[in-house]
């Protein structure tokens, strides 16, 4: 007597865990199966990647103050029985990797070095972390993104001060400048006038409104 006389059609982006009496069968890939007459159970589990939005975290520095940080995981199920009989929330193992490992990365750094550090370096300790924790849970981990580093208010206003007064020097600095400037254009032309009489005659005219009348007064001496 045969034990299969229906079937199970698995899609292209499932897998299908079986489960025969309670006990773990096989895992069915895409296509269509026989399915055994016996009391037979299945967990059905989407292999396509998927992207877990994890929520900012304040993560506390080497000086006290606290930086928010949020991170999003790229991940999809690799092993489905390990997936399905590991644990009951699969990522949550995964999530906490990956806040303890970024916890350690940053208690090593002062906050104003924090920004810099995430950006270059911890990344890849993320991920390394992330995959750890991941291959006992069935998942493969694809990547670990640092989306937002949000510093303290105090540093941020700090940061502001800053750059405003540094604006704020250039932008003097800079009408400084312009006032040498046109202050050595100045003298330029005054000992330019000093040196030719007739030059500052000839300015005095150009100055004049139109329809000005000009009376020379002619100096004959004693």
């Amino acid at each position: 007597m045969s034990w299969f006389h229906r079937t199970i059609t698995v899609p292209a982006d499932a897998r299908a865990v079986e489960y025969v009496d309670g006990a773990f069968a096989r895992v069915l890939g895409p296509g269509r199966h026989a399915r055994p007459l016996r009391r037979v159970t299945y967990r059905w589990v989407t292999v396509r990647e998927q992207l877990m939005p994890m929520p900012p975290q304040e993560v506390p520095t080497s000086d006290g103050l606290s930086v928010r940080v949020s991170t999003s995981l790229r991940w999809a199920v690799a092993e489905p029985r390990a997936f399905v009989e590991v644990a009951v929330d699969p990522t949550a193992s995964v999530y906490l990797a990956v806040q303890v490992s970024l916890r350690d990365a940053l208690a090593e750094v002062p906050v104003a070095e924090a920004l810099r550090h995430v950006r270059e370096s911890v990344g890849p300790r993320l991920v390394g972390a992330a995959r750890a924790a991941a291959a006992s849970v069935g998942i493969e981990v694809r990547d670990v993104v640092v989306k937002d580093v949000l510093m303290p208010v105090e540093v941020r206003t700090a940061q502001a001060d800053l750059v405003t007064a540094r604006t704020r020097g250039q932008a003097e600095l800079e009408r400084a400048r312009a006032e040498t400037a046109a202050l050595r254009s100045l003298a330029n032309a005054a000992r330019m006038l000093d040196d030719h009489p007739a030059l500052a005659q000839l300015r005095l005219v150009q100055a004049l409104p139109a329809g000005a009348r000009v009376r020379l007064v002619v100096d004959r001496g004693d």
